[in-house]
């Protein structure tokens, strides 16, 4: 399977695992993933993940979230910045999530982080993906 765009591939894993109601999903491991995971975990979207190591390539395996009832945390996630189109806002123009309900992750020149750090930190950068 070609994969140009990884980052795609980990949020439609993540969005059909949670559709399925899997406990988990497994994609292959990037330091970027890790951070989009690390941040998805932070901001309470997911319970945990963990990279486990093996001889060809490392998998991130990502601990989904549900509510007491089994109701899904995240409602969806959205690719944003594609590479055939990347989208990129300043540090004034980073658009709010679901009314501010949801967060989005941006690539700045500090590394990944919320929209909201991002608006904080005063910098801008390119936003990767949606969540609510």
């Amino acid at each position: 399977m070609n994969m140009t765009d990884p980052v795609a591939d980990m949020i439609s894993r993540i969005r059909n695992g949670v559709r399925a109601k899997l406990p988990k999903v497994d994609v292959p491991s990037s330091k970027l993933k890790v951070e989009i995971a690390r941040i998805l975990k932070d901001e309470g979207y997911i319970s945990n993940f963990k990279v486990s190591e093996d001889d060809k390539q490392n998998m991130l395996r990502v601990f989904l979230k549900y509510g007491p009832g089994m109701e899904r945390v995240i409602t969806d996630v959205q690719r944003v910045s594609r590479p055939g189109c990347r989208i990129y806002c300043g540090k004034d123009q980073i658009p709010r999530v679901y009314g501010g309900l949801g967060i989005n992750i941006l690539s700045t020149s500090r590394g990944l982080m919320t929209g909201r750090s991002a608006a904080r930190e005063g910098v801008g950068g390119e936003i990767l993906c949606n969540v609510w």
